[in-house]
């Protein structure tokens, strides 16, 4: 190949580096400007911390690239990942990847570890110790020549689509693999399974290092038990171009740019297709999970048949269901429901297009929030109470309305009686209730003692004049609530959220305050609580919820006149401080979606995705 031949050839470029940056601005206007010039594409995330780069272009672009970071005394050490490839050959992939474009920006992580982005991260400099490909080998290699193999396990520290085409097996080691959707998942998994790594040596490794180093400091910050963490530098990447046969790592390291996966000499799959489970490991085709949009495995021939809905391992378990897909109307997503699907389930936005958007980058999908309503209303009423804060969230979230379980009586407050001049009391005129057909149900999620389930066909006469503190004796009905959200969960999850409003707000704290309890079955990263309060229940005295929140309710001088602002303040205040924003409003009965009010929202719901 000719010298000139050789300068056009085409090549991927991944790196990472923690280091403190005091002026982020100077590094954006560093990286904007020195990757135009060289015609580079693709994802520069930009922290405090340091950065975390994939690029792509010709091999003596990105060549001058590296001599040009090296310069700067921040780059000190970086190990950059250089491979030879082709050409993105597929417009639909290379942009998914984000390799039609360059996109440099500031963020608050280079990875996100935790659903909850308000606590403080591990410290890095706590990271596990670093392990060369030669070391990580020999490692595995004596394994099963010494004693202390029982005393060693290897940590996949992926999302679980990057584990079912290739991970790493070494005889009499131990591999666990957290099976998790996303990396923030980890630490969940950590704390339901954290007795398993406790006084062993955790050998842990992922795609190119990054995800590593933050995990181990997390797991190293747990304390005694949790010392000896070992990470494998440069992640398999490093290691495939030291054992080309792949060594004890089978199968394909899957890559967050246009090439998909890199595999080694060996031949053989170690991917399934999920419909037929024949071998299978190529995600070119980018099927995705119906209900969580994850990647999965379809191979070309069950890609041909009927169009279907895929439900991927994690929504299997949870009840979701493969099936044939019915019809796609208007863009919206229609699949088959199961025989005992909701009717009042309503979604004001489609699936998004979710896609993992680069070594240990959070993706660019939607937020789910499952949306709870008050007191004697339903889930179209609240959906149009809250039309203008979905306008204003569309970008970022997709809102689920659903019906409460206890469907309420229709109540008919008969006209005042006032006495007569000559004493004799007497009504006033009366006009009859509306007829039943231009009445919609309302439902609860607490109700009143004694209240016996039943709506009858007809109208109610009030017990008495209107209450406004009502809701503090619906102590009620929680119990048939709880049982109907976790099959909400199941059928219609995974949801990223739940906002509550009034009463849906109190059903909300009450889940949140059980969230460990409820994990498994009710699984959530974030709770909105909208005019709430707490709820009278034995539950409620658990306390402080950590559970990251955010709460909104009306000031000392707000309008809302059905739950009082000292309700809503109690309620908060039984959240943990380093996990929980506080947005008050001049407002009544509302959630406020004016600045700066929309703003605040806005700056919490960001920190998630």
């Amino acid at each position: 190949m000719s010298g000139d031949q050789d300068t056009d050839r085409y090549g991927v470029l991944l790196y990472y580096k923690y280091s403190q940056i005091s002026n982020l601005n100077d590094i954006v206007d560093f990286y904007e400007s020195n990757c135009s010039s060289l015609a580079l594409l693709g994802r520069v995330r930009i922290s405090s911390h340091g950065v975390n780069v994939t690029v792509g272009g010709k091999l003596s672009c990105l060549e001058r690239h590296i001599e040009a970071v090296k310069a700067n005394s921040l780059f000190e050490g970086t190990d950059f990942k250089l491979a030879t490839c082709h050409r993105p050959l597929n417009d639909k992939v290379a942009k998914e990847c984000g390799f039609t474009s360059l996109s440099v920006r500031i963020v608050k992580e280079l990875v996100t570890l935790g659903s909850n982005p308000i606590l403080k991260l591990p410290e890095i400099s706590n990271a596990g110790k670093h392990l060369s490909a030669i070391e990580f080998h020999s490692v595995l290699q004596n394994a099963d020549k010494e004693s202390s193999a029982n005393n060693l396990v290897l940590l996949d520290a992926r999302n679980l689509y990057e584990t079912r085409i290739g991970k790493f097996h070494a005889p009499n080691v131990e591999t666990l693999d957290p099976e998790i959707r996303q990396y923030s998942d980890l630490p969940s998994w950590f704390e339901d399974n954290g007795e398993q790594l406790k006084g062993k040596n955790i050998l842990m490794y992922c795609t190119g290092g990054i995800r590593c180093e933050m995990a181990s400091a997390f797991i190293r910050s747990k304390g005694a038990g949790f010392e000896n963490v070992f990470q494998l530098f440069g992640g398999i990447q490093r290691y495939l171009e030291q054992f080309p046969n792949g060594g004890f790592f089978k199968g394909k390291n899957f890559v967050f740019d246009h090439r998909i996966s890199v595999g080694s000499s060996d031949p053989n799959i170690v991917g399934t297709c999920l419909l037929c489970g024949c071998s299978f490991d190529n995600y070119s085709p980018r099927c995705r999970c119906t209900y969580c949009r994850m990647l999965v495995l379809v191979c070309s021939s069950c890609q041909q048949k009927e169009a279907a809905v895929y439900a991927c391992e994690l929504c299997q378990k949870q009840g979701k269901a493969v099936g044939s897909l019915q019809s796609i109307e208007f863009g919206e997503l229609k699949s088959s429901p199961p025989d005992n699907e909701f009717q009042n389930v309503s979604s004001d936005a489609v699936f998004s297009s979710q896609m993992p958007c680069g070594d240990d980058v959070r993706c660019s999908r939607k937020l789910r929030i499952l949306c709870l309503h008050g007191f004697r209303q339903n889930a179209s009423s609240f959906k149009g109470r809250t039309a203008s804060l979905a306008k204003k969230l569309k970008k970022i979230t997709e809102f689920v309305f659903i019906d409460a379980p206890h469907e309420l009586p229709f109540i008919y407050q008969p006209p005042a009686r006032r006495p007569h001049v000559d004493c004799v009391t007497t009504s006033l005129p009366s006009s009859p209730p509306p007829t039943m057909e231009k009445c919609t149900r309302k439902f609860a999620w607490f109700v009143a003692p004694g209240f016996d389930g039943t709506c009858g066909g007809d109208w109610k006469v009030a017990d008495g004049p209107f209450d406004p503190l009502q809701y503090q004796n619906q102590t009620e009905g929680y119990d048939i609530s709880l049982t109907h959200l976790k099959t909400v969960f199941s059928q219609e999850g995974p949801f990223d959220g739940i906002l509550g409003f009034s009463q849906g707000a109190a059903m909300t704290a009450f889940i949140s305050a059980q969230q460990e309890k409820l994990r498994g079955e009710i699984d959530f990263r974030f709770v909105i609580l909208c005019s709430g309060f707490a709820a009278r229940v034995e539950e409620m005295d658990c306390g402080l919820i950590k559970c990251p929140s955010l709460h909104i309710f009306g000031n000392d001088h707000g309008r809302d006149r059905q739950i009082a602002n000292q309700a809503s303040r109690e309620l908060a205040s039984i959240y943990d401080a380093d996990c929980s924003v506080i947005v008050r409003h001049d407002s009544g009965h509302i959630i406020p979606t004016r600045s700066p009010y929309i703003d605040d929202i806005k700056d919490f719901l960001k920190r998630f995705l």
